[in-house]
């Protein structure tokens, strides 16, 4: 593992929060499982916009210490099919605070939000 992925793996899981470079920068909350990190937008949940259309997103972590930034990163952008990556999704639904309905957040999400996973350096 390079440096440079062990310091993305390490404030990905640290951090809850990361910024990621859209219309302007945008903060979002996400969960790191399996080598990436995976958000969802849409249906009551964050919104960000145009995140889905694509192909790479600048991303950066910040220290949840002192919010001094960690590392910054290039990910490939890609649409989760929440059935078949069930696992992240459970991952994903543990690390939302908060719900409204979080005993039918899954259900929630499949019907009206998108997720995505963001692979450094993909």
């Amino acid at each position: 593992m390079t440096d440079n992925a062990a310091a993305i793996e390490e404030g990905a899981k640290k951090s809850g929060i990361l910024w990621l470079t859209l219309d302007r920068p945008r903060l979002a909350w996400h969960a790191w499982h399996d080598g990436a990190i995976y958000l969802v937008t849409g249906g009551g949940e964050q919104e960000l916009p145009g995140l889905e259309a694509l192909d790479q997103v600048h991303v950066t972590l910040r220290s949840k210490d002192n919010g001094a930034r960690l590392v910054e990163f290039e990910a490939a952008v890609s649409v989760v099919d929440q059935a078949a990556a069930a696992d992240a999704v459970a991952v994903l639904a543990k690390e939302r605070l908060n719900a409204r309905d979080s005993e039918h957040l899954t259900e929630r999400w499949a019907r009206d939000s998108t997720v995505l996973r963001l692979t450094p350096g993909g």
